[in-house]
């Protein structure tokens, strides 16, 4: 565990604090190391359904690694090694996360930071985000893994300006090409973040765990059903929940008058 990631629980929504406002939230090598224990405790309630990811300084996501570890953590091949497979596994955590998981940016979310937020589900920025990856201007190249889930969210020529010239993006620009899901003025950021992770979290877990499943497995090339796939589906037909959907789709749909329609 670190002091600088905080983890609060509200009913059936978990939020994760980035905490580390003198350094602008740069993300060191323990923040990452505890990222997957963190996961994993928030996975073990029950109660939880969605994991929204966010800053507690208000204007600040991540200004990206601690680069003032670098020297002592990144001064060899195996070093830099063992760096980055810490920060692979971090990022790993949160994509493969079976809980929905929501990005709320505000500020900068630079180089890690925006590896941070690419590894969630859904990306909320508020109008000052400045989205971006200046790997190229410190000489260190991003993951292939990282880089594929740049190009899943954004496609190859995005992909290729943002890495290539390192240059941010505002809010705007990060909302056209798809790197953010919505753009909310700054005071309504947190409101809107927890909107979305309540709604989410009034879906059948089933549901809605089996769909980003399925996403992610597209995403990894597949595009057939497996057995692993089929005995989701199928699961979906016996579950308590199924019943009491449908039979409350039917009620308000014979109460609206309009038979079939939600």
């Amino acid at each position: 565990m670190t002091p600088h990631l905080r983890l609060r629980v509200d009913g059936a929504v978990a939020t994760l604090l980035l905490d580390r406002p003198d350094k602008r939230n740069a993300i060191n090598l323990e923040m990452w190391a505890a990222l997957p224990g963190l996961v994993t405790t928030v996975e073990s309630d029950p109660a939880v359904r969605a994991l929204v990811i966010t800053s507690a300084t208000p204007g600040l996501f991540s200004a990206g690694a601690d680069i003032a570890e670098f020297p002592a953590l990144r001064s060899s091949v195996e070093a830099g090694r063992h760096y980055s497979a810490t920060i692979r596994a971090g990022q790993v955590a949160v994509a493969g996360s079976v809980l929905p998981v929501i990005a709320a940016i505000s500020g900068p979310c630079l180089g890690g930071g925006c590896g941070l937020a690419l590894a969630c589900d859904l990306r909320i920025a508020d109008a000052s985000a400045r989205l971006g990856i200046p790997a190229a201007r410190l000489g260190v190249i991003y993951s292939l893994p990282s880089t594929k889930r740049l190009m899943d969210v954004v496609g190859a020529p995005w992909a290729k300006q943002l890495l290539l010239t390192g240059d941010p993006v505002d809010a705007a620009t990060a909302l056209r090409i798809g790197l953010v899901n919505e753009v909310t003025p700054p005071e309504e950021l947190a409101a809107r973040a927890w909107a979305i992770a309540t709604r989410i979290a009034a879906g059948v877990p089933h549901s809605v765990r089996s769909s980003k499943r399925f996403v992610n497995q597209v995403l990894s090339g597949q595009v057939a059903d497996d057995e692993r796939c089929q005995a989701l589906y199928d699961a979906s037909y016996v579950a308590d929940a199924y019943q009491a959907g449908v039979d409350g789709f039917l009620t308000k749909a014979s109460r609206s008058g309009r038979p079939g329609q939600p």
